[in-house]
């Protein structure tokens, strides 16, 4: 090979090497703002993680997650509403999912803070708002401090609302020794605490003749580890014994309480009863014989639920 020809297969080889650089440059910033687009910022700074389906035009429908969760708890429902022309939009709490996990800030004014800057970045108008669990309580949280201007509905599902643990004023709460007994299990094995309860209460699967689902128990499982253990320690704290009961008297919208009649983790007399009577003009549908994980076991009839009362 003269000198020649080797100079010009090297120029050929630079060429090339220097088109294939380029194009993966140019590819980068493109793949970087698609990653951005799935986050929102905390006013603290902390990246929120966003899932955002169905049509972007439709109307928008806001779900809230439960402890120790992600928004992927939520995935039967988004995609049931998706489908049919609603815009579904969740978010992984802050600590929780594929959020960021900062030490401090989690607390229910935080978590309803946090709610208000996704409904802000994605200029969310006249939502429905749904939450179960602990996002039952981030919702009435939500309203609590910011009101009901984005807000046309709420959907409060096995929520924590008005108050979960007892208290002083609230005796008839879920005691105590509950609450010191989450706090321990979670600081000495909460990997085997979520086996625990993902494998007995929270599906309804400690019960007789209950049909058990390794899967729905492994899903609740794996959630739960992407979650940091500070931001899932300080949550018991967040939704055991904050009191919703002035946030629930500014609920000024149509609003639907659904809540398991067997419900072991958030007992329904507490809770989903007393609720719907604290909200003016609210509607309880109770499931018989329905545990708390009533967005899994009864997952079309809740699908069917939210669709009717979203569409009226």
């Amino acid at each position: 090979m003269s000198a020649v020809t080797r100079l010009a297969l090297a120029a050929t080889i630079a060429v090339g090497s220097f088109a294939i650089q380029t194009e993966a440059a140019a590819a980068t910033p493109t793949a970087a703002t698609a990653i951005a687009s799935q986050y929102v910022t905390a006013a603290d700074g902390t990246p929120l993680y966003v899932k955002d389906w169905g049509p972007k035009d439709g109307p928008v429908v806001v779900f809230s997650h439960g402890w120790p969760l992600s928004s992927d708890s939520w995935e039967s429902q988004m995609q049931f509403l998706a489908e049919r022309g609603f815009r579904a939009i969740a978010h992984d709490r802050r600590g929780h999912g594929r959020s960021g996990q900062p030490w401090a800030g989690n607390t229910m004014d935080q978590y309803a803070d946090d709610l208000d800057a996704v409904l802000r970045a994605k200029d969310v108008k006249r939502a429905t708002l749904v939450g179960f669990s602990t996002g039952g309580g981030e919702v009435a949280r939500y309203i609590g401090r910011h009101g009901t201007a984005r807000v046309a509905k709420v959907v409060l599902v096995g929520a924590v609302t008005p108050i979960m643990g007892a208290s002083a004023t609230h005796p008839e709460g879920v005691p105590e020794a509950v609450f010191d007994s989450l706090r321990k299990a979670s600081l000495d094995n909460r990997a085997q605490l979520y086996k625990d309860i993902a494998g007995g209460p929270f599906f309804g699967f400690n019960r007789p003749g209950a049909k058990v689902s390794a899967g729905l128990a492994d899903n609740f499982y794996v959630q739960g580890m992407q979650a940091g253990a500070k931001a899932t320690y300080d949550s018991i704290e967040a939704f055991f014994h904050s009191d919703f009961r002035e946030d629930l008297k500014k609920v000024n919208v149509p609003t639907l309480v659904i809540h398991g009649a067997d419900d072991q983790i958030v007992p329904i007399e507490t809770t989903g009863r007393a609720t719907a009577k604290l909200v003016k003009g609210a509607r309880l549908i109770e499931y018989a014989g329905g545990p708390h994980g009533i967005t899994d076991t009864h997952k079309d009839r809740l699908n069917q639920d939210l669709l009717d009362f979203i569409s009226k």
